[in-house]
């Protein structure tokens, strides 16, 4: 049911939950199902460990999700800075005394779960931008002076991401910081100019490499150098792929995940332990989903009243992130990327990471439905 409204007109709290879009909180459901089946598979068909509790949170993300839905766009702009500020102080906090876990110091331990402000930053600085590049005029973008300070909000918080040490996470606020300097119209020769920086200085780069980031790039260009160490992940992970077939292997039938070949099957591999249960029909599924689900987003973007372009920046920018998250891990497992440490969000087993992309479907549904009036700022 869609409910139009004059510009400056504002929809009551039932009209706002009434204007929500169900087709694209059904996905979300649909594909957070497919995970928590996946995860009772992992364990043997058993509820615990994971789950109950990947059940859990997502009902808890899901109430976030509706309540962050039906909050007034205008306070998603007013907290831009602030909530920016203290996820930066977050980031600070969790490099001095955080949580260590697997070699890296990401997390901050909250006793329930483990919070990792990294993920929190993904939302961040894309509100922080989207706020930035609202207010700031085309002339002023497309200098070199008018895109020093959005930089520094990137690269500040990037730099302590990259120290925990999250090189993967750390790069995914860089591509979504780029996708959004070019939709706010940033010149590509710009672009050209970082790219090639880079490329400069990726021999100066490559020795200040962790030697487990340094293994796996190398490992990413050739799987077989060391297939009992480094290799050992993603040759696994191949297997499970290729041995789920068309149809796959069935429920509760893997063999890979079940023997315990494949590496964290239950969070960062989890798409290749679905894959071989359910086989190629059950991957591409996900994949489509996913890709409808994203597709709602970019549509979400582009219904904005052109008067609200803080509202499409934010659209566009956590869509991006959501794009991120689904091609990097997939692209990971299937060996078209080196491994990093990127979930499959509403699938893969973990407290930060389905929470902070709940609340951010949320506030992408709360300007929608807002759609048709202007930002009161």
């Amino acid at each position: 049911m869609t409910l139009l409204l004059n510009r400056n007109q504002e929809l009551s709290l039932k009209e706002r939950f009434l204007n929500l879009n169900f087709v694209f909180i059904g996905i979300i459901i649909l594909l957070a199902s497919i995970g928590c089946i996946t995860l009772y598979s992992v364990a043997g068909g058993k509820l615990s460990p994971w789950a109950l509790n990947q059940a859990l949170r997502f009902a808890m993300g899901l109430i976030i999700m509706l309540i962050a839905a039906l909050i007034q766009p205008e306070f998603y702009y007013k907290i831009a800075t602030p909530f920016y500020i203290f996820t930066l102080i977050l980031l600070i906090i969790v490099d001095a005394v955080g949580h260590i876990g697997m070699g890296a110091q990401r997390w901050i331990n909250l006793g329930i779960f483990n919070l990792q402000p990294s993920e929190l930053m993904k939302i961040a600085v894309v509100l922080q931008l989207a706020k930035y590049f609202s207010v700031a005029p085309i002339e002023s973008i497309r200098s070199i002076k008018g895109i020093i300070i959005p930089v520094i909000l990137v690269a500040v918080p990037v730099a302590f991401i990259v120290i925990q040490p999250d090189l993967g996470t750390s790069l995914m606020v860089l591509f979504c910081a780029v996708a959004m300097f070019y939709l706010a119209g940033v010149q590509w020769w710009k672009f050209g100019l970082g790219i090639g920086a880079v490329v400069a200085a990726m021999p100066v780069l490559w020795h200040f490499l962790h030697d487990y980031q340094k293994n796996r790039i190398l490992t990413f260009l050739d799987p077989e150098r060391d297939p009992l160490n480094t290799g050992y992940h993603i040759i696994q992970a191949k297997i499970a792929l290729g041995s789920g077939g068309l149809w796959g292997k069935g429920f509760l039938s893997g063999t890979q995940s079940h023997l315990n070949f494949l590496p964290e099957p239950h969070t960062d591999f989890i798409f290749t332990t679905y894959s071989e249960e359910f086989g190629m029909i059950g991957g591409a599924l996900v994949i489509l989903l996913n890709l409808i689900l994203i597709s709602y987003g970019y549509w979400f973007a582009f219904r904005i009243h052109n008067s609200n372009y803080f509202g499409k920046m934010v659209i566009l920018g956590l869509n991006t992130n959501y794009f991120l998250y689904i091609f990097i891990n997939i692209a990971m497992v299937t060996g078209l990327l080196p491994v990093v440490g990127i979930p499959l969000p509403l699938i893969s087993y973990g407290g930060t990471v389905i929470l902070t992309v709940m609340t951010s479907f949320g506030i992408m549904l709360s300007f929608y439905v807002n759609r048709d009036r202007e930002l009161k700022k």
